[in-house]
């Protein structure tokens, strides 16, 4: 009897084990067509930020997470309707994105514009972004607010042009014909891809040789987290709360940059 209670004791001390009917169940929505950060693969979300999250899942007991890859541009209604609870990976945009609230800083990626060889032709590069590139048109991923404020500057004034596209894929086969002068996107997203489009055969021997001409900036990316669900996630602090300190430690023990290692390495 006494061991039975030293044990209740215990349990009671450091808080009973969840019971299933207790556990919440949880969405979290991924883009779909970020490789190889974030993409989907008979239907399931794959890539470098599936990975880290589904570590740091796994170390909350108290919810079920499930991933669920959408299209940006739906993931983002998602956010700003309150109809989903966060989506990974937003860049910090707190102007043009008021309705997420960004989780701990994730990782940190490098932001490039890739153009075609002839469209380089008598301009310097590496270049500086985006005074060097004036009459050139840039390909973007839909929904994607990148490139900057002077870009978006001179895209306004008709200096630059801009060409949307729903998917990586979809911007470098432009960048490759030539329907684009250059592709702006996260560096090791845009080396990735082209590496599957050379495997595919896709990539023909009269495609349009690429440089790499300026880098632009360096972003962080999070878990960005929808502000206008009106109380419909009554759990969202404490799952914010309890997700921040997991990246920070598996950010500080090195276990982000070794999943990062080994989702490349595949």
């Amino acid at each position: 009897m006494k061991v039975l209670l030293l044990m209740l004791s215990t349990l009671l001390a450091f808080g009973l084990p969840a019971s299933a009917a207790d556990i919440i169940e949880v969405s979290i929505y991924a883009d779909e067509s970020y490789p190889p950060y974030s993409y989907k693969e008979n239907g399931e979300a794959k890539g470098i930020y599936p990975a880290i999250f589904s570590k740091a899942f796994e170390r909350m007991p108290a919810y079920k997470v499930k991933i669920k890859p959408v299209s940006w541009k739906r993931g983002l209604m998602l956010m700003e309707t309150g109809q989903g609870l966060a989506l990974f990976p937003p860049y910090n945009r707190p102007l043009e994105r008021p309705y997420i609230t960004n989780s701990e800083p994730v990782l940190t990626e490098q932001v490039v514009a890739f153009c075609s060889e002839n469209s380089m032709k008598g301009r310097k590069y590496p270049a500086t972004w985006p005074d060097d590139f004036h009459g050139l048109k840039a390909g973007v991923n839909a929904g994607f607010n990148i490139g900057g404020d002077k870009y978006k500057k001179a895209v306004k004034d008709g200096k630059m042009f801009e060409d949307q596209a729903p998917s990586n894929r979809s911007n470098i086969l432009k960048l490759l014909l030539g329907r684009i002068d250059c592709y702006v996107n996260d560096r090791l997203s845009i080396l990735w891809e082209m590496e599957r489009i050379k495997a595919d055969g896709v990539y023909a021997d009269n495609s349009q040789a690429i440089v790499e001409a300026a880098v632009i900036n360096q972003e962080q990316a999070y878990l960005g987290y929808t502000n206008r669900d009106n109380g419909r996630y009554s759990y969202k602090a404490d799952f914010m709360r309890v997700l921040n300190q997991i990246l920070i430690d598996m950010k500080k023990s090195g276990e982000i940059q070794k999943i990062v290692e080994d989702v490349l390495s595949k």
